[in-house]
């Protein structure tokens, strides 16, 4: 692999007009926003309610058809497992998660306001707000100020204070893929402070009692009632259930990680915000992110967080425009020497894997070269 070509340093100017340029491409953007933008959403938000009803028929008829006739067991049970993991993956990445960040406020529909909408997850979508899309995207990979830089149990970066635990984060880094929508969900409950001694019960309780309420619902929901239903077959149901789960929460990670841990992803000291103008902002985005190539089909399985870049730099620009904004993006870094991280899945996720394993063990910072001059 070709080494990665130095970012040329901006100066003062040449920043601005960088910044300035990718402020342009956000205003055509936005004022182009209309119909065909609401139709690919609201046939999304369809898409998501018949797979999800069909997976969920097609378990009740393994379990239920299978005990019967048991040709139909494997094939019923495997097919309604894909579609109702595809029905939640979709809903995570392509509505939930676009639609909390606002990019549908514009429609003016209540099943699509960014404020009030909840997600099929047991993370509840005020958290996700706030840790997300306030604390995450306003202080993207600056050490301590952004929380999902290892989410409090990976170190993937050499400036991350290096301790024993972190011997074991090969494994960690699994058990945290399969249950990632509990590491979200725990995220802003801050156990690290309790356990430290550093928040009190109270706060505590207050903090932990909304995502409680959320998980058992989920619960409830996907291991309770839906398998209920079944009747004596509901192991089948319940299973599947779980399965789907588990798939969405491996593939919403593997697309987060290869967005934002990848060998040429940056972090910043807390220092670099300070007086940060539009066009450091921008160029903090930049060296904080990675994009996924793969096409429409990977856009779209993704939420079109493919282009990571393009949604650091515009979280509240619906996403399914990423992929022709991407173009101009990517020329305006050529323009400006700013190098444009983007490679194939495997390519990406390799490198996570590479951190993952690489920072578990002692590891010397190396010098950066500055943000600009």
């Amino acid at each position: 692999m070709a080494a990665k070509k130095p970012n040329r340093v901006l100066g003062a100017t040449e920043l601005e007009a960088f910044g300035r340029e990718l402020d342009d491409l956000r205003t055509r953007t936005v004022a182009s926003l209309g119909q065909r933008d609401a139709d690919y959403i609201r046939k999304v938000v369809r898409a998501v309610r018949y797979t999800g009803f069909a997976g969920r028929a097609l378990l009740m008829v393994a379990a239920i058809g299978g005990a019967f006739v048991p040709w139909l067991l494997w094939p019923a049970a495997i097919l309604g497992v894909i579609a109702l993991a595809w029905s939640k993956i979709v809903e995570n990445m392509e509505v939930g998660h676009n639609v909390i960040h606002g990019q549908y406020d514009w429609m003016r529909d209540p099943h699509l306001d960014g404020k009030t909408y909840e997600w099929d997850i047991v993370a509840t979508s005020q958290h996700w707000r706030r840790t997300h899309n306030f604390q995450h995207h306003t202080w993207t990979n600056v050490r301590g100020m952004d929380d999902d830089i290892g989410y409090g149990l990976l170190r993937i970066f050499p400036e991350q204070k290096w301790k024993p635990f972190h011997l074991a984060q090969p494994l960690v880094a699994i058990v945290f893929a399969i249950l990632f929508e509990w590491g979200v969900a725990l995220q802003d409950v801050r156990l690290g402070r309790v356990f430290a001694g550093r928040m009190r019960k109270k706060q505590f309780v207050a903090k932990a009692a909304p995502v409680a309420r959320k998980a058992a619902r989920q619960m409830l929901k996907d291991y309770v009632l839906f398998p209920a239903l079944a009747g004596p077959f509901f192991l089948t149901v319940l299973l599947g259930n779980v399965a789907a789960n588990v798939i969405r929460n491996i593939w919403t990670y593997v697309v987060i990680f290869c967005g934002h841990f990848t060998a040429d992803a940056e972090t910043f000291p807390k220092e670099s915000v300070r007086n940060e103008t539009r066009g450091h902002w921008y160029l903090r985005q930049l060296r904080g992110s990675a994009n996924i190539g793969g096409g429409r089909v990977m856009n779209f399985m993704t939420g079109n967080l493919s282009h990571q870049i393009e949604h650091h730099f515009y979280p509240d620009v619906p996403a399914n425009r990423y992929a022709e904004m991407a173009v101009e993006v990517r020329r305006i870094c050529e323009k400006y020497g700013q190098h444009y991280d983007t490679g194939s899945l495997p390519r990406q996720f390799g490198q996570v894997i590479w951190r993952i394993v690489r920072h578990a063990w002692p590891s010397r910072v190396r010098a950066q070269v500055p943000q600009a001059a």
